[in-house]
């Protein structure tokens, strides 16, 4: 197997930074610090272990541009989006009362002639979000809304396929037949050789293991 390339990889960049867009930091910051993530990825890759580069790479890439965002755990909402996020509850209350209804996520970006998409993420940082469809007897119909881009889901899976790659055989073998087979922990057993009990009892110290190694 070859050595990566970096510069043939900036797409696994690109796919990780894009799951921590609109969080408060800019997606500049974001990209530099996940091509820090590959270079450090490309330099360390062992091409013996038979892995592909990007199941190696995106756990890498995501740790560099977490380090960003660690402070106490929680993730930073930049100043600016807190100042807007009181500016669109203010407005959001104004025109609940002009229009004896709470308004639309358009009727608020109209009001403060800002895009859809940051208002939304306004209202998620201090309140839930508003109803994003028209009162249909106003002869409105349902707005369209920006759909979380499919390139979040195959970083997910990338690095969920890293997770598993450190699991013991038996181990893995569990978390397929469960939540890929979708077999019940009884028929599990049986396939493992394992209780019923035993199954379960693994299962939930799995299912942290992949959580916490997931959020590293």
């Amino acid at each position: 197997m070859d050595r990566p390339v970096p510069e043939e990889n900036l797409g696994l960049v690109h796919l990780c930074a894009n799951r921590f867009r609109n969080r408060g930091i800019e997606y500049d910051d974001l990209y530099s610090a996940g091509c820090v993530g590959l270079l450090k990825a490309a330099e360390a890759f062992d091409t013996e272990r038979g892995v592909k580069f990007s199941t190696y790479a995106v756990p890498v890439i995501l740790g560099e541009i977490k380090r960003l965002f660690r402070d106490g755990g929680a993730i930073k909402v930049s100043r600016g989006l807190k100042e807007l996020s009181l500016r669109t509850v203010r407005a959001r209350d104004e025109l609940s009362k002009k229009l004896g209804r709470e308004p639309t996520v358009s009727e608020l970006s109209h009001e403060l002639g800002e895009d859809e998409n940051v208002i939304a993420e306004a209202l998620s940082v201090s309140m839930p979000p508003v109803s994003l469809t028209d009162n249909t007897d106003e002869g409105g119909g349902q707005i369209d809304v920006a759909v979380p881009s499919p390139e979040f889901e195959i970083g997910d899976t990338l690095a969920l396929r890293q997770v598993l790659e450190i699991m013991d055989e038996k181990d893995r073998k569990l978390i397929y037949l469960r939540y890929y087979k979708n077999l019940t922990q009884t028929v599990t057993a049986s396939e493992l050789g394992m209780s019923q009990v035993q199954v379960s009892r693994r299962e939930k110290k799995l299912l942290q293991f992949m959580r916490e190694q997931l959020l590293l």
